[in-house]
């Protein structure tokens, strides 16, 4: 029989054990709250006093699942897989176990609190990034999702909102299993943020161990420009089709060959072109081993960077939902004329972007109406 360390030990949680309960955001079907454990997990075991002595109090997360009554199964699906894997795991957002809101008896999972995702990180920090850096964040994410993949578990709904940083650690770590669970679990909607969706996928076939590993070509582009995939394009069925068309984020100039490579290997529009998330970590750590000799160089960005990354937008398309397209064509790779005549496209449409931009500037008269505090609040995996 196993034996657990104290603090991998899931436990039922008293409510009233939580305090400082505050709303933080709104992830898919959940909702997220931030709360300060008043007793904490367990850390050691006194073997003088013979018994479980706890942390003390600390700050955690609260994902409760709205419309509990029609979706319990699943979420407690969830649970389950998150709480195994979470403990088994330090790559995984920790579950440190289950708690209930006696005014609405919603169950909630209480979780492990990290600092940023990736999304917030590369904001922040990417004019500083040396190529070094990122190829290590890149092998870390892939690290963690062989883990997930050797449970048997798929992710489904993986961007940079659900991959979070720790700053104690100095650490990554993948969140929000949301739709996670046995490989061979069939899904009958599409959900997820539509720029990190396999084409497959789209099209209507189920998600598979290949479909991550899409999602993590489009993480390492992102990590790569410090930018959002498709940024100035609406989540529509006008991007879906273009994704199954084979259209991809423009690679910029300074990007690692080997990386490069790599990078198009997982967003083949042919899943079995990609490669299983053992030959990844292999390769991944072999560009990482390489670069670790290589002399630290800030890299020279060329490409231009769209004029449109910033939060509130961010916050209105990155959003996990649910897409619903039909009588879809068969994905496929991108020709080369096909690229040049997106990008050409593209700039055409930037353009326009920023003349209708500078002019709403200037006949507004109100900056910060109220509207503008509409946006959808993103799945920022908390």
């Amino acid at each position: 029989m196993e034996t657990l360390i104290p603090n991998k030990i899931i436990e039922w949680i008293p409510y009233n054990n939580l305090q400082n309960i505050e709303y933080l955001t709104r992830g898919g079907f959940s909702k997220i709250y931030t709360a300060d454990w008043i007793d904490g997990r367990y850390k050691e075991w006194d073997s003088n006093e013979r018994k479980l002595i706890r942390y003390g109090s600390h700050e955690v997360i609260l994902k409760q699942l709205e419309n509990v009554e029609s979706a319990s199964q699943s979420w407690f699906e969830e649970a389950k897989s998150h709480l195994t894997i979470s403990n088994k795991y330090a790559e995984i957002v920790q579950c440190f176990g289950l708690t209930q809101d006696p005014s609405n008896g919603n169950y909630m999972l209480v979780m492990r609190k990290c600092d940023v995702n990736l999304r917030e990180y590369l904001q922040q920090n990417h004019d500083q990034f040396i190529w070094k850096e990122k190829i290590r964040i890149t092998f870390l994410i892939i690290n963690a999702f062989y883990w997930i993949h050797e449970e048997n578990s798929i992710h489904r709904d993986l961007h940079s909102g659900n991959v979070l940083y720790s700053q104690l650690n100095n650490s990554w770590h993948i969140s929000d299993l949301g739709f996670c669970g046995p490989a061979n679990k069939s899904s009958t909607c599409i959900y997820g943020n539509l720029p990190y969706i396999a084409p497959e996928v789209i099209n209507g076939k189920e998600y598979t161990f290949k479909s991550d590993v899409y999602s993590i070509a489009m993480l390492m582009w992102e990590i790569s420009s410090g930018q959002l995939p498709f940024i100035n394009y609406e989540h529509d069925c006008n991007l879906a089709i273009n994704i199954i068309n084979g259209m991809r984020p423009k690679i910029i100039s300074e990007i690692p060959s080997e990386y490069k490579s790599l990078m198009e290997q997982c967003w083949d529009a042919d899943p079995l072109k990609r490669p299983d998330i053992n030959t990844l970590r292999f390769k991944m750590n072999e560009i990482m081993s390489y670069y670790q000799n290589k002399p630290n160089e800030l890299p020279q960005l060329k490409v231009k960077m769209d004029n449109v990354t910033n939060n509130n937008i961010s916050s209105k398309l990155f959003t996990s939902k649910i897409h619903k397209f039909e009588n879809l064509p068969e994905p496929k790779n991108a020709t080369k004329v096909d690229v040049q005549n997106d990008y050409d496209e593209r700039e055409i449409m930037q353009q326009q972007s920023n003349i209708d931009i500078n002019d709403e500037v200037q006949n507004n008269p109100k900056l910060h109406s109220e509207e503008q505090y509409e946006f959808e609040i993103p799945d920022d995996g908390f």
